[in-house]
């Protein structure tokens, strides 16, 4: 047989729901183009693209993923959902999230363990609705390819295959939208308590000026950002620190936002900075319609009143001016909000995009979600965690 082309790609998921447009990338080290499953004719379409091109393909409901049935939606006794966690604690299910389907007992195909999703749709005569369809069942779906480095040519035939449409569609995508029919509660009794009330000034007071981000992910929110910027730019960093995450190759100016001076004197992209709690005073000390982009970094799960921020943003950006918000997988236990913990990753996504469609203050909502790039080897935690710190982000433009 004639050798197989390597190569590492990233695939983007593309799709459409009711509040937004969604892309879901995922970074694959080595795909071999002969033994692994490439979606549809992408293989074909990508076999002689140089790196850093792409290609595309367009899918219809339940094509790449199991088309939606009514049958997957079941009325349970109570008892058949465990609720138990493992801290001896008892969850409240709320409505429209989605949980384990191992949390399920006595429905075929489930088994103790088993990671897919399950969105709870409430308690109704003595019985609990669950529906297992796929989160992206009712979707259109595009993926594209795209080609990130040639590796060489190889005449291995065998070994492990790699299915991209599968770790490309599993935990997680999906559930960052909320399904048409049913609203989706990602807040529960105390949404925004946290574990230490005190005033965040105080918190906040002793400088902490590492980084809390790896560098993989840290460059890629900066490419993100470099989407929305134009060269002369007003740029608000919102709940700002040491860095802003903005690329060097635009000139621009910044107007940093935060509560510790130590770290905003670090931060030489900023013009200048304002010590402000959001927590305590939710409005913004600038004048209206004053910048022509906001980013808000590894921040937005602190915020104990998003909506009022998220208004108050909305005041002092212009007209059509983005608000950028993105965040990854570590945070302050003490002071991140209650309910981010027990979110999934996607439904933080959710959570987000919820508030912001809630504010009423922007438009053409969108997501972005970039997992399974390799972590740097000189990260602290490189032996314990192979991947990099994923992205999530979340934006609208001025309404």
């Amino acid at each position: 047989m004639p050798p197989s082309r390597l190569a590492a790609l990233e695939f983007a998921l593309h799709w459409h729901g009711p509040l937004a447009q969604h892309s879901d990338r995922l970074y694959f080290e080595k795909l071999n183009f002969w033994r692994d499953f490439f979606p549809g004719s992408l293989a074909e379409r990508l076999a002689d693209v140089a790196v850093g091109g792409s290609a595309h393909q367009t899918f219809p409901p339940g094509e790449l993923v199991a088309p939606w049935q009514p049958t997957e939606i079941h009325r349970l006794r109570p008892a058949q959902i465990n609720l138990q966690l493992r801290d001896g604690q008892t969850l409240t299910p709320l409505i429209g999230r989605h949980y384990p389907c191992g949390m399920v007992t006595g429905l075929p195909n489930v088994f103790k363990g088993d990671r897919r999703p399950f969105r709870y749709l409430g308690e109704q005569e003595g019985r609990a609705g669950v529906d297992l369809n796929h989160p992206l069942a009712r979707h259109r779906l595009s993926i594209e390819g795209r080609i990130v480095q040639d590796i060489g040519l190889s005449q291995e035939h065998g070994g492990r295959s790699q299915d991209v449409v599968q770790e490309l569609t599993q935990d997680g995508p999906g559930l960052q939208d909320p399904d048409a029919e049913t609203a989706t509660d990602y807040y529960g009794d105390r949404p925004f308590a946290r574990l230490d009330e005190r005033p965040d000034e105080q918190f906040y007071q002793t400088p902490r000026l590492a980084q809390h981000l790896d560098a993989q992910v840290r460059h890629q929110i900066t490419e993100l950002y470099a989407r929305f910027l134009k060269p002369g730019m007003r740029v608000l960093d919102l709940m700002a620190s040491r860095d802003s995450h903005l690329p060097e190759r635009f000139d621009f100016g910044v107007s940093g936002l935060g509560l510790n001076a130590a770290e905003l004197q670090q931060n030489r992209r900023l013009g200048d900075f304002t010590i402000h709690d959001l927590n305590s005073k939710p409005d913004l000390p600038y004048p209206a319609e004053h910048f022509d982009l906001a980013i808000c970094t590894a921040s937005v799960e602190y915020l104990t009143q998003p909506l009022e921020v998220l208004r108050a943003v909305r005041r002092v950006l212009k007209p059509d001016a983005p608000f950028v918000i993105t965040f990854s997988e570590r945070w302050f236990p003490t002071k991140v909000i209650e309910t981010w913990p027990m979110l999934h990753p996607f439904e933080r996504l959710g959570m987000v995009l919820d508030v912001m469609h809630r504010s009423e203050a922007y438009a053409r909502l969108a997501t972005e979600s970039a997992r399974g790039w390799p972590r740097p080897p000189d990260d602290q935690y490189a032996a314990q965690f192979p991947d990099a710190d994923p992205l999530y982000a979340v934006w609208g433009y001025a309404a």
